[in-house]
């Protein structure tokens, strides 16, 4: 039933004269669903990932307490991390490794005008690749539509956020005490471009889960179009 859903939705995209005859030969029902209704069928999911799982980001505690996208250590600052804690230091640790998520949780608010354009964008050949493609094929095609204007956006976000939320600050005081312990080698990462590709890879990987689970649960599709659309994959 799968193959031939598929044969279908092929039909309502292509002009060829070959894919016609045999359209012709194949049981009339009713299955049929336009290419308008597909496009407009997918970009309603795409909002309501970005409207449900992405707006969760943005609060307090959006990146810090999901474990899905908690933004941790990069490796050069994980031995930042043991050494502090191993001398008595945890807390202040602990307070640099939040900062790094309260940065996220403040940049992601630049997303959702990009997200949106990009939405629009969708068109009956991107959606038809989008349906019939992965679990998660429309959040790919947000982010290869997205990442590179995301970063544009985010970096500067991120970078102020980090003086704003204290991180430049917190790290800058971790960082010193680190380097200034005896038998340790000093280091200076890039924190603004590390938070901010770990911060697009949270909000990616948040409009995965909610394209998963309007693909899979039937409950999930909580519009009549969505119901129409996705019970072709079925």
């Amino acid at each position: 039933m799968k193959k031939y859903y598929s044969l279908c939705l092929l039909l309502i995209f292509t002009s060829c004269a070959e894919l016609q005859d045999i359209a012709s030969q194949l049981p009339q029902g009713g299955y049929g669903v336009s290419n308008n209704d597909i496009a407009a069928g997918l970009r309603q999911a795409l909002d309501m990932g970005i409207e449900k799982q992405v707006t969760k980001l943005t609060q307090e505690d959006g990146f810090f307490r999901n474990e899905l996208v908690r933004i941790t250590l990069p490796p050069e600052l994980q031995k930042v991390d043991q050494t502090l804690r191993d001398v008595g230091l945890g807390s202040l640790a602990d307070e640099g490794l939040k900062v790094l998520n309260r940065a996220a949780e403040d940049a992601v608010q630049e997303a959702t005008p990009i997200f949106v354009n990009a939405v629009q964008e969708i068109t009956f050949t991107d959606a038809r690749n989008i349906l019939l493609g992965d679990d998660n094929a429309a959040t790919q095609y947000l982010n290869n539509k997205t990442e590179t204007a995301l970063y544009s956006k985010f970096n500067p976000v991120i970078e102020n956020s980090l003086d704003k939320v204290g991180a430049t600050q917190v790290w800058g005081n971790l960082i010193q005490r680190y380097n200034s312990l005896p038998l340790t080698s000093r280091v200076n990462p890039d924190l603004p471009d590390y938070v901010t590709r770990e911060a697009l890879n949270g909000v990616f990987t948040m409009i995965a889960v909610e394209e998963k689970q309007i693909r899979e649960q039937a409950a999930s599709r909580t519009t009549a179009l969505l119901q129409k659309v996705f019970a072709l994959q079925d």
